[in-house]
């Protein structure tokens, strides 16, 4: 999964260091690439129409879409975006219980 932030002014660098620390907070820095970008094909194809814009883009589904503009969440407002993104209806991280009988932390088995 790809999340590219839109934008040249410091908002974009701001949101930009958010979304990092906050997927490094949830372990998924190996999973998401982050990126900024500046390009105008893609503020035309997604009809961004503020800085800064945060895109969602998964290649293996044929999908980019544009999360939001303008603002910029607080981290627990990210985070919660990023469950509901990456975890929403997939089970492939869940299955096993651990030793204790306790399933994963985003686990309802």
């Amino acid at each position: 999964m790809k999340v590219c932030v839109w934008g040249k002014w410091e908002q974009a660098s701001t949101l930009t260091d958010k979304i990092r620390l906050v997927l490094e907070e949830l372990g998924l820095t190996d999973f998401v690439i982050v990126e900024t970008t500046n390009d105008s094909s893609i503020k035309e194809e997604l009809n961004i129409t503020e800085q800064s814009a945060l895109i969602i883009e998964e290649e293996s589904i044929n999908f980019k879409d544009m999360i939001f503009e303008w603002l910029i969440p607080e981290p627990e407002e990210l985070k919660s975006m990023f469950i509901s993104i990456i975890w929403w209806g997939s089970a492939w991280w869940c299955g096993s219980k651990d030793e204790n009988g306790s399933c994963g932390t985003w686990c309802s088995c």
